[in-house]
């Protein structure tokens, strides 16, 4: 059974884009979650990812502040080891960074769901966790 729900960059993007297929996949994963009791993470990471640019922020920022329940995983040092563990198990290299800092966060909470529209790179990485399942929202 998933202990967590993790979001990836295009998961929590479509939080804040208009009404749509994706974001209403989203918002139906967070509510069984809630129903659940399943914790909703999203790493720090992921947040700088959406950060860039123009604009994105605000929608971030809205996101967390309208979607209660959702938390937001730093990176202290064991988590790092974590992160550095999923990439090299996986055999991929710091391009995948953001991607292994998702799958460590289920990993971390015994196992869980991560929602994605990138199922080959989370794929990879999640493969050597057979308790990590990854769901394409696309």
């Amino acid at each position: 059974m998933s202990r967590c729900v993790v979001l990836d960059s295009e998961a929590m993007a479509a939080l804040g884009a208009p009404a749509s297929r994706r974001q209403r996949e989203v918002q139906a994963a967070l509510a069984v979650a809630v129903r659940l009791r399943r914790e909703v993470i999203v790493p720090a990471v992921v947040l700088a990812e959406l950060y860039r640019g123009r604009g994105p922020g605000g929608m971030v920022d809205a996101c967390l502040s309208r979607e209660t329940g959702l938390h937001v995983r730093v990176t202290d040092r064991a988590f790092a080891r974590l992160v550095g563990s999923v990439l090299a198990a996986a055999g991929a290299g710091s391009e995948l960074i953001v991607d292994a800092h998702v799958v460590a966060a289920a990993v971390e909470a015994g196992g869980g769901i991560v929602l994605t529209c990138d199922p080959g790179d989370l794929g990879r990485l999640a493969a050597p966790y057979r308790n990590v399942q990854v769901v394409d929202i696309d």
